[in-house]
């Protein structure tokens, strides 16, 4: 078995670290090796991203639907108010969960992300209303929202496994 010489070790190393960037911090220890600390979510991180593209498409769409639906249907006027109510309150929900999100995950602080997966459930109760009690449901509907609703599922899954990693 070949031994690496010492130049392609160091570069070895120095490519670490710099990945380490990214993925975690290397710190020198006593004994000078290096000690690869745990870094924030990077599976967190994604979801978070996706989610927030995945958002504006949704917005756009429940918005395009919902002014489909005024035109198409009779849909009360009494009704369109807190229909679209609700879509604009989700939307700065969601930016505000996103924000915290993303801040506390790069960060590693339990505190923004908690909160982001309190208002997680604040998005969620919303996006229910639109799937369930909006004055019509179309398919469409069904289904940005059980995507929607599937992506945060699996956000606070992650979030939860996040805080429990920043703790310990």
């Amino acid at each position: 078995m070949a031994v690496p010489s010492r130049g392609r070790t160091s570069e070895i190393v120095s490519f670490l670290y710099h990945c380490s960037l990214h993925v975690g911090i290397l710190k020198k220890t006593a004994s000078s090796g290096f000690l690869l600390l745990p870094s924030s979510s990077a599976q967190c991180w994604i979801l978070l991203y996706v989610n927030g593209i995945y958002y504006i498409f949704y917005f756009l769409a429940t918005l395009a639907m919902i002014i489909y639906k005024s035109q198409v249907f009779s849909y009360p006027d009494d009704f369109l108010a807190p229909d679209l109510a609700v879509l604009f309150l989700l939307a700065i929900l969601e930016v505000l969960r996103l924000y915290l999100g993303f801040k506390g995950n790069l960060t590693e602080a339990e505190a923004p992300l908690g909160l982001s997966l309190g208002l997680t459930v604040g998005s969620v109760v919303l996006c229910v209303y639109l799937l369930l009690w909006q004055t019509y449901v179309l398919w469409a509907d069904v289904l940005l929202n059980a995507l929607l609703l599937s992506a945060y599922g699996l956000e606070s899954g992650l979030k939860v496994m996040a805080i429990a990693a920043f703790v310990s």
